[in-house]
């Protein structure tokens, strides 16, 4: 376990570094936008929570959840970090590489014991693995709103060729779910957050949900047929945002004469009506489904299509079995830097007949992010805890952009309803 560990620490590390290092110091310190931080931030924060939780927190006590100072999230909003003096890059790789030696003399030495639930089965280790993954989605989020020159992607692979349309489902299909008794969520120690637990039994009703996520062709007719200026599509709030906004489209589209044309860092393409719709927010989702008769899925609608297998009364991890996420199996781990056309990853279908739950496109649910029943805190209230409530909703699956050691069936990930930076999609039910 220990030489395991070292070795994914390293790997995220190169990771985090391969998405900086084309970037001037002038692009690490701007502020591309107020929703998100200057890069140089993310890099120091990314090493203040490693020093907390790897070094100070190991084994216990716990102090707090947040290194207070400069990279403490709580104590400087997003909005208000651009103002802050920042280090360099020459000064984050030094402070990381400074705070990684000591955590690498530390775990040679330590013993994984069941007394400790942060050692246990090294839990502690990749909860901090998942916290640079995590930033690695949002300095990607930030690599998109750059200001400037577009980020030139290091575009590593392509999606694979997508099967013969003949060979897949219609593309307006939806799949059945009967209704009955399942268990959703986790008990897993080893890697899955305070949010994902515990596994409980409810009886779910019975619902229809859409074989594919909505694609940009789907969404091309919602906005021809007038989605963005129906009043009877959008809820209250919906209708308030978009006054407010000002938007006709997903965000990074724009049109050129009768032609939409869509922008993924330094690629600007016609919009392909095969892939997932992207950077759309919620009120937009849900608007969407009002119009095509049919409303957004709740969370564990969401999680049964992705995973249950009535055949066998489990709950499989990802759609297409126990076996964790790669690149070969779902568009995952964000080297692509694209969604994928639907059907490419042949393997990315869950028990149900769902297609791509997991990867290309964070899916929004109608569900505000609640605790479940018996959940209990741990190991610190500032990841799950002050943010359940009414305010942010959930969105589940993954998208291109998030490591494949976060994408799985029961990962919680949760928003404002107004955020489009993020790279979500969804897919309805009825």
């Amino acid at each position: 376990m220990h030489e395991s560990i070292a070795e994914r620490l390293d790997e995220a590390r190169r990771r985090t570094f391969a998405l900086v290092e084309r970037l001037s110091e002038a692009d690490l310190h701007r502020q591309h936008d107020p929703l998100m931080s200057p890069i140089a931030w993310d890099l120091g924060h990314i090493a203040h929570f490693e020093e907390l939780w790897l070094v100070r927190n190991l084994e216990g006590p716990v102090e707090f959840g947040e290194m207070p100072g400069m990279f403490n999230p709580f104590e400087h909003p997003r909005r208000v970090r651009g103002a802050l003096t920042l280090p360099s890059l020459d000064e984050c790789r030094t402070l990381m590489e400074e705070i990684r030696a000591r955590v690498q003399a530390r775990l040679q030495a330590v013993q994984f014991d069941d007394a400790n639930q942060l050692l246990r089965d090294g839990y502690v280790y990749s909860m901090v693995l998942q916290h640079e993954y995590q930033h690695g989605e949002t300095i990607l989020q930030t690599l998109q709103l750059k200001q400037g020159e577009p980020y030139a992607a290091p575009r590593v692979y392509r999606a694979p060729v997508a099967p013969l349309p003949s060979a897949m489902p219609a593309r307006a299909a939806m799949v059945r779910f009967p209704g009955g008794s399942v268990r959703l969520g986790t008990d897993d120690r080893r890697v899955a957050y305070d949010n994902e637990r515990p596994v409980y039994e409810t009886d779910a009703a019975p619902f229809s949900i859409d074989v594919y996520p909505a694609t940009n062709a789907d969404y091309l007719r919602f906005m021809r047929d007038a989605g963005y200026a129906r009043r009877e599509l959008w809820s209250d709030e919906g209708w308030a945002w978009l006054a407010d906004a000002q938007v006709d489209a997903p965000k990074y589209w724009y049109q050129e004469g009768d032609e939409w044309r869509s922008r993924v860092m330094d690629v600007v393409a016609p919009v392909n009506p095969d892939v997932p719709v992207c950077h759309v927010c919620y009120y937009e989702a849900d608007a969407f489904a009002r119009w095509a008769g049919k409303r957004l899925p709740t969370e564990q609608e969401w999680e049964i299509a992705a995973g249950w297998d009535a055949s066998s009364d489990h709950m499989r991890a990802f759609p297409w079995g126990d076996e964790p996420a790669t690149p070969a199996r779902a568009n995952v781990d964000q080297l692509s830097f694209e969604v994928a056309p639907l059907g490419a990853y042949v393997e990315n279908w869950s028990p149900l007949g769902c297609y791509g739950m997991i990867g290309d496109v964070w899916e929004w649910t109608s569900s505000d992010f609640h605790q479940y029943p018996g959940y209990e805190m741990f190991p610190y209230k500032e990841y799950s805890d002050v943010f359940f409530g009414p305010d942010y909703k959930v969105l589940r699956g993954g998208s291109w952009a998030t490591r494949a050691g976060v994408a799985r069936n029961t990962f919680r990930n949760w928003d404002y309803p107004i955020r489009r930076q993020i790279f979500s999609g969804f897919r309805c039910a009825r």
